[in-house]
């Protein structure tokens, strides 16, 4: 079974450990049995590519790499980099800041 987070794909994060500490981008792709996220523009890393066929060109090709679910904040509009809290709407779980309970 899967683990749940309370990171979703296209949340904006911002980057709150390691080399790239700062900066902000938007979830690509969860990594549930890694603990892991890739952010867009965040954790750019350079890899030997291989020539796939004739058209193809190999190199050096610059991805983004996953980085641990832990060093990332989900920002929340008003008031930055949060912590995720949960409120229920009716019989829905909804997503909301710690800071000032604004919905995510």
């Amino acid at each position: 079974m899967d683990k749940k987070f309370k990171i979703h794909k296209d949340d904006t994060v911002q980057v709150i450990a390691g080399k790239d500490k700062g900066k902000r981008g938007t979830v690509v792709r969860i990594l549930s049995k890694k603990d892991a996220v890739i952010v867009s523009g965040v954790n750019i890393v350079k890899k030997a590519m291989k020539k796939r066929s004739q058209q193809d060109q190999g190199g050096i090709a610059e991805i983004e790499a996953p980085l641990n679910i832990s060093n990332v904040a989900i920002v929340c509009k008003k008031c930055g980099p949060t912590k995720i809290g949960y409120k229920l709407d009716g019989d829905k779980k909804i997503r909301v800041c710690r800071k000032c309970g604004e919905t995510l």
